[in-house]
C-alpha cells in the first residue's frame, strides 16, 4: 500500500508495469473523502490520471474502470458514459461495458432507486491477456450438440464450460443470467471496514482471474482498505495500492496481514446471495399494512 495521491505516486512507477488496473474511483458525490465540484472539473482531474495509468499499463494490459452514477439536483449523470471518450482519447480499446448489480442500496423518491454500477473494461492493445478457462461457467446444457456440419451429432459446448456474457452473476448455477448479482458491502457483509463505498473482493477476482497471469502486477489508484491488492495476492498476483487517506492505508495493511495469516473474512465467490424465508420477521408483511388491506376491502 502507498500512502498518497495518485497522480503524484503514479509518476514515480515505470512504463508499463501493470497488467491490470482495476479500480473504483471517487464518484464527486461528496462522500467524506471527496470535494463534491463540478462534473466538468472533476472529469479534468480524472483525466490527468488516466494519461498516466495508461503509460504504467503493459501493452497487453487492461484497464477496470468501475463507476456508477453522478447525481445533480435530482439529475443522473451516467459517469461511465463520460469516461468512455477520455479512455478513447489515449488509444484505448473498449471489450466490455459490464453491469454490477446489488439488491441494496439508498432508496429514491422522486426516481427509481439505482441498484447497479458499470465496470468499463478496456485493453491497451488487441493482444491482451484473456483467461477464459479460467472465469467459465457450468453449461446450462452440456449434452447439446451439433446439428449439422462436419461435427453433426457431437458435443457442441466445451468440456470446460460455456463464457460468461458481459453482465454475470458470481455465484454457482447463475453465472449464465447475464447479471454480475454481487451483494455491495453493507453492515452485515463480511468483509465490511469502515470505508463507506467499499469494493467487495470477489468483483475484483473475477477481473483478476481473467486478465492477468500468475505473478502479474495488479494496480489500484483508489485503493481504498484494499480490496484489490487482497484479490490479487489471494490469486498469486503481486498488488500495488495508492490511497491518500491514512486511515484506509492502515485498515489495507491489516487486512492483507490477516489475509497471509489466514484471518480474513471473505465472501465466498460461491456463496449465493440470502434470501430470506418465510419465518424472517423482517421479511413478513408488518400487522399494520395488512390491517389496512383489510379496512380497505370493506369499504
Amino acid at each position: 500500500m502507498v500512502n498518497g495521491e495518485a497522480l503524484d505516486s503514479l509518476q514515480s512507477i515505470e512504463d508499463g508495469k501493470f497488467d491490470l488496473i482495476i479500480t473504483s474511483p471517487p464518484y464527486n458525490i461528496g462522500k467524506s473523502y471527496e470535494v463534491k465540484t463540478s462534473i466538468e472539473a472533476y472529469l479534468k482531474t480524472q483525466e490527468h490520471i488516466i494519461h498516466e495509468l495508461v503509460r504504467v499499463l503493459s501493452d497487453s494490459g487492461s484497464i477496470c474502470w468501475q463507476v456508477g452514477n453522478y447525481v445533480d439536483k435530482g439529475e443522473v449523470f451516467p459517469l461511465d458514459i463520460y469516461y468512455y471518450p477520455i479512455f478513447k482519447k489515449y488509444g484505448l480499446k473498449l471489450r466490455n461495458r459490464i453491469i454490477w448489480h446489488f439488491g441494496h442500496g439508498l432508496h429514491a423518491s422522486n426516481r427509481f432507486s439505482g441498484r447497479y454500477e458499470t465496470i468499463l473494461w478496456f485493453t491497451k492493445t488487441d493482444d491482451y491477456i484473456f483467461n477464459l478457462d479460467d472465469v467459465r461457467i457450468p453449461s446450462k446444457y452440456p449434452g447439446k450438440l451439433h446439428f449439422k456440419g462436419p461435427n453433426k451429432g457431437k458435443p457442441s459446448g466445451n468440456p470446460l464450460g460455456k463464457n460468461p456474457s458481459d453482465i454475470w452473476e458470481i455465484l454457482v448455477n447463475d453465472w449464465d443470467t447475464m447479471l454480475w448479482d454481487i451483494p455491495n458491502v453493507k453492515s452485515n457483509h463480511p468483509e465490511k471496514t469502515e470505508h463507506p463505498c467499499q469494493f467487495p473482493i470477489e468483483l475484483v477476482e473475477r477481473c483478476v482471474l481473467a486478465l492477468t497471469n500468475e505473478d502479474s502486477w495488479v494496480l489500484d489508484p483508489f485503493s481504498g482498505v484494499g480490496s484489490t491488492v487482497v484479490a490479487a495476492l489471494k490469486n498469486n498476483r503481486n498488488g500495488v495500492g495508492i490511497e491518500k487517506e491514512a486511515k484506509y492505508c492502515a485498515s489495507a495493511e491489516a487486512r492483507i496481514n490477516d489475509l497471509r495469516e489466514g484471518r480474513l473474512k471473505i465472501r465466498p465467490i460461491t456463496k449465493p446471495i440470502h434470501k430470506p424465508s418465510q419465518n424472517d420477521k423482517v421479511a413478513q408483511i408488518p400487522q399494520e399494512w395488512m390491517q389496512l388491506e383489510l379496512n380497505g376491502q370493506s369499504k
